[in-house]
C-alpha cells in the first residue's frame, strides 16, 4: 500500500471517529474528567490490577533524557508522567497542557506536595498555543482516544524541535480477534468496579461505554506506527504489551524539520 493510500485510509478512519464521537468529545468529556479527577490514578490502579505504576515506569524508561530538556506533557492530567520524568531528572523544564480544568487542579496539588515545578496551561490540544520547534520532548498517555490524531500528531511535529522525539502510550486493539475480545469483557468488567468502588458520578457512568467503544474504533500498534510516520514522523519504533492491548511509540521528528 501506497503513502498516499495509506493516508486516505487514515483520513477515512479518523472521519469516522469524529463522526462517532464528536458530541462526546465536546460535550461530555469536561465533565467526565473532573468528576473522576479526584481518584483518577486510583482507579487506574485497581482497573489495571495493579499494573498501572509498572507499566507507567516501563514506559518512562523509553525516554532519551538529558539534562535541562525542554518536554511537553499533552493531556497531561494528574502530572503523573510529569512527576515520573522529574523523579528521573530533576531539571527537566516541563509544560503541562489539559482541557480539564479539574485535572490540572489535582495535578498542581500532587507536582507541589512532591516540591516539583510543572507549568501548566488549559487548552485545546489540537491548537497548542507554543511555537515552532520548541521542544524536546513530547509525550501523550492514555489520551489518543479522545482526539483527532492527525490533527494533535501534527501539532506535536510542530511544536518538537528537529531531532525531538514524541513518546505515546495508550490503550489499542490488539490484533488478535480473540485477545480483543476478551478485551472488551475486561474493560466492561474493570469500569464497573470502578465505578462502584470510587461511587462515579453520572457523567462518567454514562460513558462507559464510550470507552469500550473508542478502543474499538482505534488502532492497532501498527497501525499507530503507520499513522505516526503519515504525520511525518521518521523513524517510529514500538513496542506492544500485554498481547497488543497496549503499546508504547517513539517518534522522531526528522532533523530536516520537514
Amino acid at each position: 500500500m501506497t503513502e498516499v493510500e495509506q493516508g486516505y485510509r487514515f483520513d477515512g478512519r479518523e472521519a469516522a471517529r469524529e463522526k462517532a464521537f464528536e458530541s462526546i468529545w465536546t460535550n461530555d468529556l469536561e465533565e467526565v474528567f473532573a468528576d473522576v479527577a479526584e481518584y483518577y490514578d486510583r482507579a487506574n490502579y485497581v482497573a489495571s490490577f495493579g499494573t498501572f505504576n509498572r507499566i507507567k515506569s516501563d514506559f518512562i524508561s523509553t525516554f532519551d533524557l538529558k539534562p535541562r530538556m525542554r518536554v511537553l506533557d499533552v493531556c497531561a492530567g494528574t502530572n503523573a508522567v510529569g512527576i515520573a520524568l522529574l523523579k528521573e531528572q530533576p531539571d527537566l523544564e516541563i509544560q503541562a497542557i489539559d482541557r480539564s480544568t479539574r485535572m490540572l487542579e489535582v495535578g498542581a496539588e500532587m507536582s507541589q506536595d512532591l516540591g516539583f515545578n510543572i507549568d501548566a496551561v488549559k487548552g485545546d490540544v489540537h491548537r497548542m498555543p507554543f511555537p515552532d520547534n520548541h521542544f524536546d520532548i513530547a509525550t501523550i498517555q492514555y489520551a489518543s482516544r479522545h482526539l483527532r490524531l492527525i490533527d494533535v500528531f501534527s501539532e506535536i511535529k510542530r511544536v518538537l524541535k528537529p531531532g525531538g522525539c514524541f513518546y505515546h502510550c495508550d490503550m489499542l486493539r490488539p490484533q488478535s480477534k480473540l485477545v480483543e475480545e476478551l478485551y472488551y469483557i475486561y474493560l466492561r468488567s474493570s469500569l464497573t468496579v470502578t465505578a462502584w468502588l470510587f461511587d462515579s458520578g453520572q457523567s462518567a457512568l454514562g460513558c462507559r461505554k464510550y470507552f469500550i467503544d473508542a478502543v474499538k474504533m482505534f488502532y492497532s500498534a501498527d497501525e499507530m506506527s503507520q499513522l505516526m510516520r503519515e504525520v511525518g514522523f521518521r523513524p517510529v519504533v514500538s513496542k506492544s504489551i500485554m498481547m497488543g492491548m497496549i503499546a508504547f511509540h517513539k517518534a522522531m521528528k526528522p532533523l530536516d524539520g520537514r
